[in-house]
């Protein structure tokens, strides 16, 4: 009820009611959905279907990040449209975040590890790593019982800009990867309705790219209930390709910015009975780092005058930047 709810909102906004950018950033990332659909269907591969399976739940989660922004958009035009003003109060600045060298240690039991005994249990696995409506995925690893650790090396720099509030959710997703890889039960899937809705007006673009997207992240979350499949989208989209599940997730904030490789807990989300599961330690390592534009950039400057104990002024140009004057 509350997905539309927020699709009915936005799609009675008018165009010139709607960020341009932000509006164009959803159209963009409908487009690459709709490829990543088409090159679903086409994969001949397992490991080209892994690649476009991974790419797909990526634009939907963007997709379901910048219609929040829109949402949060509309609330302040309507509390602007009623006389509510946004507060003068002195804001701190912003700044800049990275993280890598991503570390995920995995648990394999001792005949598994050792031994080499039991069937050969191998997943596709990847991470969403998302501060605001900037999300970014790492690469693709496959992991089985010869790993100990799950290693990203991708260093992700977030090039919006962050206040000291920040969120950066770090999500691991997995996919069961089986040996016998059947292309034709993805074949006959098509994309109909994605397409068509790109030429009409804001306000369905908006709304198709919500009920699309925010089905295909309650499958992958595996939260998918009879008659849930909005009518824009194929039922076939069910059994279209690997699935990615949700296997682990936890959010670093600004206290969790330290010099150098630190230890994070996990919040686990599946179970040894599922599939796609690993068996993780629970925590992940990883690199934090944090910039306060205010150390690179000045925060105010200008021309100032020193008045000299004779009585003489000088004026001379001043820059408050990193504490200093």
């Amino acid at each position: 009820h509350s997905a539309m709810r927020l699709s009915s909102s936005l799609s009675v906004l008018p165009d010139s009611a709607v960020d341009t950018a932000v509006l164009q950033h959803i159209e963009r990332e409908v487009r690459m959905r709709e490829g990543a659909c088409k090159l679903l269907a086409a994969c001949s591969q397992r490991e080209q279907a892994l690649e476009a399976s991974k790419s797909l739940l990526t634009c939907n989660t963007r997709i379901l990040a910048l219609l929040s922004q829109l949402q949060r958009m509309r609330k302040v035009q309507i509390l602007q449209s009623v006389g509510c003003r946004p507060s003068d109060d002195l804001v701190p600045c912003t700044g800049k975040v990275a993280l890598s060298d991503l570390r995920i240690p995995l648990m394999w039991k001792d005949s598994e590890y050792f031994k080499n005994k039991g069937e050969l249990h191998r997943c596709a696995v990847f991470c969403l790593i998302q501060c605001g409506t900037e999300i970014h995925d790492t690469d693709l690893v496959m992991v089985d019982r010869t790993l100990t650790d799950i290693c990203f090396e991708d260093t992700i720099i977030f090039s919006n800009e962050v206040s000291p509030g920040f969120q950066l959710r770090v999500e691991l997703y997995s996919s069961c990867v089986v040996d016998e890889f059947s292309p034709g039960a993805i074949g006959s899937w098509r994309v109909s309705r994605l397409g068509g809705s790109l030429g009409c007006s804001s306000g369905k673009k908006i709304r198709t790219a919500f009920e699309s997207a925010a089905v295909c992240g309650s499958i992958s979350s595996g939260d998918v209930r009879s008659g849930s499949v909005p009518p824009t989208l194929s039922p076939d989209l069910l059994t279209l390709g690997p699935k990615y599940n949700l296997l682990a997730h936890t959010t670093l904030r600004i206290e969790h910015v330290r010099e150098g490789f630190k230890t994070h807990d996990l919040s686990l989300s599946a179970t040894e009975d599922n599939p796609f599961w690993l068996p993780l330690y629970g925590s992940m390592c990883c690199c934090l780092a944090a910039q306060p534009l205010c150390m690179i950039q000045p925060v105010i400057s200008g021309q100032i005058k020193i008045k000299c104990c004779k009585g003489e002024e000088t004026e001379i140009f001043c820059a408050v930047q990193n504490s200093f004057f």
